[in-house]
This record gives structure tokens, C-alpha cells and sequence, in this order.
């Protein structure tokens, strides 16, 4: 079996070589930026690590790992754009760079070039790959479409946040490790449990960058701190905040959405403290463990070798760890 290191250098190296052949080459510059900028590249490695414990090999992985890598920064690029983000993994995000007249033609570029490579799976594999990808674009789509309508409304549930998350984060993260499942020739009810698990972990990995959001440091996280509070996304701290408010921090809440102009520290500033006192770090946090332990279980239920999943659990304990 190969190691997380030996998945990260082969992912890099195969968007290293990746090349958009079709003119006008000023389309796909955007395209190149976001890729060159790095990031965790967890989705392809994910699906490669799953196809790895089935298969001992990857090669049937690659093509759809790089879909998935493409179209997970497509999501970025459009996202970021939507919430009008100045950075992205330190650096300025495209529209920034270019325009966001640029942003959305290059996002587009970018989904169809995931399509192709999504497309390049061995045929034998391609049906139930493609419909699966398929089936996640449009959660993720309608996942979006709820996180800015949640926006304007201050009585957004905890059940109905996290399916929004379910849609918008934890899918892709379910089908990259099913995706790996099936090529590798899982068992159905491996492929399954998989995809379970990276639900309830994609879960865990979007409280965690909620709490990030407000608790991070901005060195290490990528994005500056605060930006969910500046847009006024519904994250889990901000609907627990809504629910557990006593009448003075309502009332600091609407003084907040009232003002046309504010300095944006001050504005973060206001909403940490208001965490602070009804203890919603803590919160998040316990919520945090209770999907990792059903991540955990989704595991145990699959039919290899304990052994054969130290990496992926290795990796997946990194993500719940993490600083950025």
C-alpha cells in the first residue's frame, strides 16, 4: 500500500503536468493560479487511499482523483467570488487577480474540464463514477443555494445547517472516497460504508473550519479570521448564538446588522465575545466528536484488514487536528 506522502507526490505531480490545450490561454490562467496554490488536496487523496486498500494500486483512481481535485477548486473559485473573499491560502483569490467576469467564465472552464477527466475513468467503472459525480455536483449546488439564503434569515435550525454542510462540504468527501471504492472493487456495502464515513468526517471538518473562522490563526489558516461574521453566514456558532441569546446580545446582534458602516475588527470582535459568554467553542467542539465517532463506526463496519486503513484514519485524525 502506498503512503499518504507517496499520494500527496503523485497527485502534485499529475496537476503538475496537467495541461488545457483550447484557446484562448488567458481562459485557463485563473485555472492554473487557483491549482498552483496548493492546498490539502484531501479529496483526491482520499479517493486514492480508498481505491489503494481494495486494489493495492491506484491507477484506476487518477482520472476521477483529479476530477474531483478540479472541481472542488472550481467550487472555491466561484465561492470565493460570491463572498466577495480577498484571500484565499494567503494569497489574492482570482477575482482579485483578474475580475469577476473572469471568475465565472474560468469557474465554468474549470467544471467542464472536470467532467473530461471525470470522463477518462476506466470504462469499466464509468457509469456508476459519472452518476455519482453527477448526483454530488447538484447537492453541492443546492447546498450553496441554502448557505446564501440562510444569509438573511435569524431563525436558521440546527437540522436544517447541517444539511446545508451535508450538501455543501461533506458530499464531495463522501464521493471521493466512494469513487475510490468502486474502482478499486470494493464490495457494495464497503462502498457504501465509505461514503458514510466521509459524511459524518466531512461534518466534522466543516464545524471544525466554523470554529477556525472565529478561533483560528490567521498565519496558518489560509483566509483572514472573522470572514463568516463579516458576510453574515449562518455557521453552527451563529445559529447557537441566535437561539441562546439573552436580550442584550440580541440586541447587539441587530445593532450590528443595522450599521451600513463599521470597522470589520470591531464587528469580529463583537460576535467573539458573545461566543465566548454562552460557551459555543465548547459546544461546537462536542459536536465535533460525536461525528468523529460516528466516523469512527462507519470503519469498524468495513470488511478488510483493521490494518489496511491506518493511513486513511491517520489522515482523517489530521483533518480533526488541524490549524488551517
Amino acid at each position: 500500500m502506498h503512503t499518504f506522502e507517496e499520494i500527496l507526490q503523485r497527485i502534485e505531480g499529475e496537476i503538475a503536468r496537467m495541461r488545457f490545450p483550447y484557446p484562448p490561454k488567458s481562459l485557463y490562467e485563473p485555472i492554473r493560479y487557483i491549482l498552483s496554490l496548493g492546498g490539502k488536496r484531501i479529496r483526491p487523496a482520499l479517493t486514492l487511499l480508498a481505491c489503494d486498500i481494495y486494489n493495492n494500486g491506484i491507477e484506476n483512481a487518477i482520472q476521477p482523483a483529479l476530477g474531483l481535485e478540479v472541481f472542488h477548486n472550481f467550487t472555491l473559485l466561484h465561492d470565493d467570488l460570491m463572498d466577495e473573499a480577498d484571500m484565499r491560502r494567503n494569497k489574492p483569490t482570482v477575482h482579485k487577480v483578474w475580475n469577476a467576469n473572469a471568475a465565472i467564465l474560468s469557474g465554468d472552464a474549470m467544471l467542464i474540464a472536470a467532467y473530461q477527466l471525470i470522463g477518462a475513468t476506466d470504462p469499466r467503472y464509468l457509469r456508476p463514477v459519472l452518476d455519482l459525480f453527477t448526483q454530488t455536483a447538484a447537492e453541492i449546488c443546492g447546498g450553496q443555494q441554502y448557505d446564501m439564503e440562510f444569509e438573511s434569515r435569524t431563525d436558521v435550525s440546527e437540522a436544517e445547517y447541517i444539511e446545508m454542510i451535508r450538501l455543501k462540504t461533506a458530499v464531495l468527501l463522501a464521493c471521493a472516497l466512494k469513487t475510490g471504492a468502486i474502482v478499486g472493487d470494493a464490495p457494495q456495502a464497503d462502498a457504501d460504508h465509505l461514503y458514510d464515513f466521509g459524511i459524518h468526517i466531512g461534518l466534522a471538518f466543516q464545524l471544525q473550519d466554523d470554529l477556525l473562522d472565529v478561533y483560528g490563526d490567521p498565519a496558518t489558516f489560509g483566509k483572514n479570521i472573522g470572514g463568516d461574521i463579516l458576510c453574515d453566514k449562518k455557521t453552527f456558532l451563529r445559529i447557537h448564538a441566535e437561539r441562546l441569546a439573552d436580550e442584550r446580545q440580541k440586541a447587539c446582534f441587530q445593532d450590528w446588522a443595522r450599521r451600513e458602516t463599521f470597522d470589520p475588527h470591531e464587528k469580529i470582535a463583537a460576535y467573539t465575545s458573545i461566543y465566548n459568554e454562552l460557551g459555543l467553542k465548547e459546544l461546537t467542539e462536542e459536536r465535533i466528536q460525536a461525528y468523529y465517532e460516528e466516523a469512527t463506526r462507519d470503519l469498524a463496519a468495513l470488511s478488510v484488514d483493521p490494518e489496511r486503513l491506518n493511513v486513511l484514519k491517520t489522515v482523517c485524525d489530521q483533518l480533526m487536528h488541524r490549524k488551517k
